[in-house]
C-alpha cells in the first residue's frame, strides 16, 4: 500500500502522465498523499557570474514551477486527493531522491523523458539517476 507518493514535475507531457498515474495510485489507496516536487536545475547557470541576469533567469524558472504546480493542486482539489508541492533548486535527480528520503515517500512516479531530448543528452537521464539510486520504489511513466 502507497500512502506518501513522491511525484516529479517539469511540465513536460511526460511529467503529466506521471501526475495522472499519481492521482490514480492515490484513489486507490485512501488516504494516500501525492507530493509534487519541480526542480529548478542549476546546470550550468552556477558557473555565470551572479548578477541580476542570474537571479532573473532563477525567478523566471520559479514562476512557471509555481504556475505549473498550482494547476496540478487545483486538479488534485477537484479530485479531493490529498496534495502538497515543493519547488527545489539543484540537480533533479539529487534533489528529487533527497526529498523522497526526507518525506519518507513510499514510491515515486516520473516520465520516461524530461521536457526534451536534448535535456537528457546535456543533463543526463534524470529518471535513470533516481532509478539508480533511490532506495524507493520508482515507476517510471511512458507517453
Amino acid at each position: 500500500m502507497f500512502t506518501n507518493i513522491l511525484v516529479a514535475i517539469d511540465g513536460s507531457e511526460s511529467g503529466k502522465k506521471a501526475f495522472e498515474a499519481a492521482l490514480g495510485e492515490a484513489k486507490a489507496y485512501p488516504g494516500a498523499t501525492v507530493n509534487a516536487i519541480y526542480v529548478v536545475e542549476n546546470g550550468g547557470l552556477d558557473d555565470l557570474p551572479p548578477d541580476n541576469d542570474k537571479e532573473t533567469l532563477y525567478n523566471r524558472f520559479e514562476s512557471i514551477g509555481r504556475e505549473i504546480l498550482s494547476g496540478y493542486e487545483k486538479t488534485a482539489e477537484s479530485q479531493n486527493a490529498k496534495f502538497n508541492a515543493v519547488i527545489r533548486y539543484g540537480h533533479a535527480g539529487k534533489e528529487i531522491t533527497k526529498y523522497a528520503e526526507e518525506l519518507g515517500a513510499d514510491l515515486i512516479i516520473m516520465g520516461s523523458t524530461g521536457k526534451s531530448n536534448i535535456e537528457k543528452l546535456l543533463l543526463g537521464s534524470v529518471t535513470e539517476f533516481v532509478i539508480r539510486h533511490s532506495n524507493v520504489s520508482t515507476l517510471v511513466v511512458r507517453l
